[in-house]
């Protein structure tokens, strides 16, 4: 399916330069002088390289639809995220380096939608948001919890995040998986 360069969007995966990118921030430019243009910071999906470019709206990329299938996650096998197909219970091997920062929130049974061009993996969307424990945190100070201020804390899978004051350590939270942000206490 061909886009033109202003029709491109966050999430898009096009094939450009015999690869495939996925488009991560998309900003519509308008300059003074000149036509107007999409400048796109892409990720390439293969080796995860990135790339910076400007699209006119006179240009057209191809646009790429891939396979997505459900999948629960299994375990790790040193270098490799072993996931099993929830209807066929065939297990496909991906990477950890295709999956980047997503690797640390995978829990075992954890629900997945592996994403594959031409029967090949390529990636894993997550849910929106998990639920982790805290690690560690700095103390609460008298007198914070009043303020809008928050504290860093460092979770079960290594990630720091900011959290409100009132959070303390060995208590689990909702974590956006995309934003890597706190989002509320779990129950």
């Amino acid at each position: 399916m061909k886009l033109n360069g202003n029709e491109i969007r966050p999430g898009n995966v096009i094939q450009h330069q015999d690869s495939l990118w996925k488009a991560v921030k998309v900003d519509a430019v308008k300059p003074g002088k000149g036509p107007a243009y999409a400048q796109v910071e892409l990720k390439n999906l293969i080796d995860g390289r990135k790339l910076n470019e400007r699209f006119r709206s006179s240009e057209t990329v191809e646009r790429v639809r891939l396979e997505q299938k459900d999948f629960s996650y299994l375990y790790a096998e040193g270098e490799q995220h072993v996931f099993m197909d929830t209807e066929t219970y065939d297990q496909v091997s991906i990477p950890a380096d295709l999956l980047g920062d997503q690797a640390a929130f995978l829990q075992d049974g954890m629900n997945v939608t592996v994403e594959s061009f031409e029967g090949r993996p390529i990636g894993v969307s997550l849910p929106e948001q998990v639920v982790l424990e805290i690690a560690e945190t700095e103390p609460t100070v008298k007198g914070q919890t009043a303020s809008s201020s928050y504290k860093p804390a460092v979770l079960e899978n290594g990630l720091r995040v900011m959290v409100p004051p009132h959070i303390s350590g060995n208590v689990k939270i909702v974590v956006n998986t995309e934003t890597l942000e706190y989002v509320k206490r779990a129950d």
